[in-house]
């Protein structure tokens, strides 16, 4: 608004001034009192000295007015043309129901070119995708492309197009070092509010290490206090310099808290690339698989023998499952891991003037990796070596299995209870709606690496299950079978399969806060679940992926 005031300040003194591309000069009629404001006129000189009225003036200067020289060469930078949009459908699967699969929807986001032919954007953006399509920037066409990769915990994904036009011209980001605070930071990408390509802006506002929604994992990331929309994740973050610093991926609600955005940092990316490249898949960050206690009470540390300059914290309980079993043990204080000292509030230095959670250093490792760690232990400092990996949780995400398990048994309908199905079930409030037993599943350690809680889901009205109401039978965890334990889904369709001939009755132990029982003729039990089948339009008795390992584990069988 001020330049345009300026403007027609100058059209009214006669200057000189420039207006888009061409220069003109404007030289206004006297306007005379006895002559109406209305038919006031201007008369306008151009350079081949023709004159024109002023309308026709403006008119001429449309094209020159949308785009100039500089800001063609400016518009067509490599940085904006390597930003691409993602438009993918998605049908995820219905937890509930197993063999069904939720009404497909489609979503759109960002993506950007990098070395190798790849793309890379989020793993939400790709979630349960059916098909994933990207557009370059000013172009018509949407090109069909192939997910290579997904790295869960880090929400990325690696994509390709084989179509050889989608590469013409393109070049790829370069990735930059870690910023520091209050480093420029430049959101690219295609978030609502519009088709074309959005550029916000903002600084660094916070480096550590923070929650992956999506993933379930802390790892390392960057607050920003550019605006990060929906439709933004995925893209790049750029600094001053134009090199990629980032990958947009999270923000709060405005609701919660205002400008407070989150991207993934080049060392994460970085890791996952190195991964994919070296194994062809992503197996995943590694854990140390303990839980911890700080020591920053004076009277605990002298308890256990810590002396003035020592500094670390105490392992109160281990995995199972995890490198650390069998290797650290409960009481034992860790003091360093790879020669980096661990204070006693848990953190590690990590730049001039920065502390970070000491995990971070573990997530720098890969799946594998030998780390040595410098431990107390009854009073004595010992060295130890841990082989990394990853741990096994009783109920986990969920998210790694693209079809869902289950098992069909005259009616008895039986899953694995994950995240995901806890929510189908009790809703996103599910930590405070979901039983308790169960909710207490999700914070006890896994024995084994093939540990699962199995639950009848719910009952399916047959000849076979008549007399258990389907209203009191849900949502139970699933014990014995004949009096067996059950420790998985697979070893429960196991033991249901080979039954044999003499065992007249299936029985199943159920229940929470006490156990119950659920008994089947089984002679009654083959046709009560081929009519359940055909009534409830159930593809199979038990899922794909479960059937399969059930086939192989009976002929291996003597």
């Amino acid at each position: 608004p001020h330049s345009l005031r300026l403007c027609c300040r100058d059209w009214r003194e006669g200057k000189t001034f420039r207006l888009g591309a061409p220069l003109v000069q404007c030289r206004a009629k006297p306007n005379k009192r006895s002559q109406a404001a209305s038919n006031t006129q201007a008369e306008v000189t151009t350079g081949t000295g023709q004159e024109q009225e002023e309308w026709e003036v403006w008119a001429d200067q449309i094209n020159g007015l949308v785009e100039t020289a500089d800001q063609r060469n400016e518009m067509s930078s490599h940085l904006l043309d390597a930003v691409v949009k993602v438009y993918c459908l998605h049908s995820e699967p219905n937890f509930s129901l197993p063999w069904q699969r939720a009404r497909q929807y489609s979503s759109f986001s960002t993506g950007f070119i990098i070395e190798g032919r790849k793309l890379l954007t989020n793993a939400h953006s790709v979630a349960y995708h059916t098909q994933v399509k990207v557009k370059k920037r000013g172009d018509d066409r949407k090109y069909a492309a192939k997910v290579l990769s997904v790295c869960r915990e880090g929400d990325m994904a690696l994509l390709t197009v084989e179509d050889e036009d989608f590469w013409t011209e393109m070049v790829p980001l370069q990735f930059g070092p870690l910023p520091r605070l209050q480093d420029d930071a430049v959101v690219v990408g295609y978030p609502i509010g519009g088709d074309t390509i959005s550029v916000t802006s903002g600084v660094v506002s916070r480096i550590e290490v923070t929650s992956y929604v999506h993933g379930s994992r802390e790892l390392l990331g960057i607050q920003i206090d550019a605006a990060i929309n929906s439709g933004n994740s995925g893209g790049p973050v750029f600094d001053r310099n134009g090199t990629c610093v980032g990958i947009a991926f999270q923000s709060y609600d405005a609701d919660a808290a205002e400008n407070i955005g989150w991207i993934i940092p080049t060392p994460v990316v970085a890791h996952f690339l190195a991964e994919y490249g070296r194994r062809g898949t992503f197996p995943g960050f590694p854990v140390l698989g303990v839980y911890f206690q700080r020591l920053e009470s004076e009277a605990l540390r002298a308890k256990h023998g810590l002396k003035e300059d020592h500094k670390g914290i105490m392992i109160r309980a281990i995995e199972p499952t995890s490198c650390s079993h069998g290797v650290l043990k409960t009481g034992d204080v860790l003091l360093e891991f790879e020669g980096t000292e661990i204070a006693c509030d848990g953190t590690i230095p990590f730049r001039k003037g920065e502390r970070i959670q000491f995990g971070h250093l573990i997530s720098q490792r890969f799946i594998g990796d030998a780390a040595s760690v410098k431990i107390l232990r009854d009073g004595k400092v010992q060295e130890v070596t841990l082989k990394l990996g990853p741990v096994t949780r009783v109920v986990p995400l969920g998210m790694d299995v693209n079809d869902p398990p289950y098992l069909v048994v005259g009616g008895l309908v039986f899953t694995t209870v994950t995240v995901l199905y806890l929510r189908s079930e009790f809703g996103d409030d599910f930590e405070r709606n979901s039983p308790v037993k169960l909710l207490n599943a999700m914070y006890t350690m896994a024995e084994s690496e093939d540990r699962q809680v199995v639950v009848l889901s719910q009952v399916l009205a047959s000849d076979a299950t008549t007399g258990y109401d389907p209203d009191d039978f849900f949502n139970m965890r699933v014990h014995t079978f004949n009096g067996k334990p059950v420790k998985n889904l697979e070893e429960l369709a196991l033991l249901v399969t080979q039954c044999s001939e003499d065992d007249k009755y299936m029985e199943f132990e159920v229940g929470d806060h006490y156990k119950e029982l659920i008994v089947l003729d089984r002679n009654a039990v083959t046709k009560a679940t081929t009519d359940v089948m055909k009534q409830h339009s159930i593809p199979s008795p038990m899922s794909a992926e479960l059937l399969d390992h059930v086939k192989q584990k009976t002929e291996a069988s003597p």
